[in-house]
């Protein structure tokens, strides 16, 4: 079983219950814009089942993680990255993750630089 993830902003917004610039939904995940862009475009994706971290989906979670980053390919379409862009997990604290939520960062818009901090 996938450790789950503590009540996080992430979680509310899932709910409804707060804002967020919603750019995409289905029934396992939900994309919205970073609220602290670090490019011109900077969209997180988060799965709608509640997952710590990378390091903590297990092989039942092969489909999600797939439907995820399946999602990040949509998504980038959608906002004309067609020129490339740059997907992001942070994993655990080490790994710069401040929500523990599992996400993934679709940046773009910009020429990224390598490397990345």
């Amino acid at each position: 079983m996938s450790s789950e993830a503590t009540e996080t902003i992430f979680s509310k917004i899932i709910r409804k219950e707060i804002p967020a610039d919603i750019v995409y939904e289905d029934n396992l995940a939900i994309a919205f814009r970073d609220v602290n862009p670090q490019a011109p475009v900077h969209i997180l994706v988060i799965p709608k089942e509640a997952i710590a971290q990378l390091s903590d989906a297990e092989s039942k979670d092969h489909a999600l993680m797939g439907h995820l980053l399946l999602t990040v390919k949509h998504v980038a379409e959608q906002e004309g990255l067609a020129k490339g862009y740059r997907v992001v997990i942070n994993n655990g604290d080490d790994g710069g993750q401040t929500v523990h939520h599992l996400h993934l960062h679709i940046l773009g818009g910009r020429q990224m630089m390598w490397p990345p901090g």
